[in-house]
């Protein structure tokens, strides 16, 4: 799915105030693997402290995904009480019912390699930077679905499906799992978001 580039294209702004979190997803119509590689490839451009790059993506899509979702599901039930659960597989049937997800990770040799590189006044630091740089690839992957369409969550079922996981899906035991992204067609309209006053939030010295 390439960018809109007509008149009806949504501008940088329009893409940021419209992104939200959707968890009720189907994937008709049919979200293709290349469109998913095209918004992907867009979001590595991310930045990252130091360059170092530790981000991690695993997608996964059609069986592969529903079969993450089914793990999930299958974990909260040993933990979430039988009389509350429906709620929870009705969420847990919103995700699945997307097109895909994308698992993000951090790749801890590659954080700790750049952080022997670094002056020792910075090497404190790097966890946080790690998670930061994560962060921004996240939100670069939102906005760039956003703006193909598209609606997402993140979601943190870390750390109980971790090992899991691993096993599965053959992940190297150096990454660790930050967040869940599934992704497809909106099922449903978010509801009003408030916000906290601007002037609570920013504060000018000029």
């Amino acid at each position: 799915m390439t960018r809109n580039t007509d008149n009806n294209s949504k501008s940088l702004p329009q893409v940021i105030e419209g992104r939200r979190s959707i968890r009720k997803l189907t994937d008709s119509p049919k979200v293709t693997k290349e469109q998913i590689e095209e918004i992907i490839r867009l979001a590595l451009h991310a930045p990252s402290a130091f360059n170092m790059q530790s981000g991690r993506l695993v997608v996964l899509l059609g069986d592969q995904h529903k079969q993450l979702w089914s793990i999930v599901t299958e974990t909260l039930r040993a933990r979430v009480p039988a009389d509350k659960f429906a709620a929870t597989e009705e969420r847990m049937h919103g995700f699945s019912s997307g097109a895909g997800t994308v698992l993000f990770f951090e790749d801890q040799t590659t954080v700790k390699e750049t952080q022997a590189k670094s002056p020792p006044s910075y090497q404190m630091h790097f966890e946080a930077w790690s998670q930061q740089g994560s962060a921004i690839l996240q939100y670069a992957v939102w906005l760039a679905l956003t703006d193909h369409g598209l609606g997402a969550s993140l979601q943190h079922y870390n750390p109980i499906i971790d090992e899991e996981i691993k096993r599965k899906w053959d992940i190297p035991q150096n990454w660790s799992l930050v967040a869940q992204m599934p992704f497809g067609q909106p099922n449903e309209t978010p509801g009003p978001r408030t916000y906290l006053p601007y002037e609570q939030v920013v504060k000018w010295h000029s």
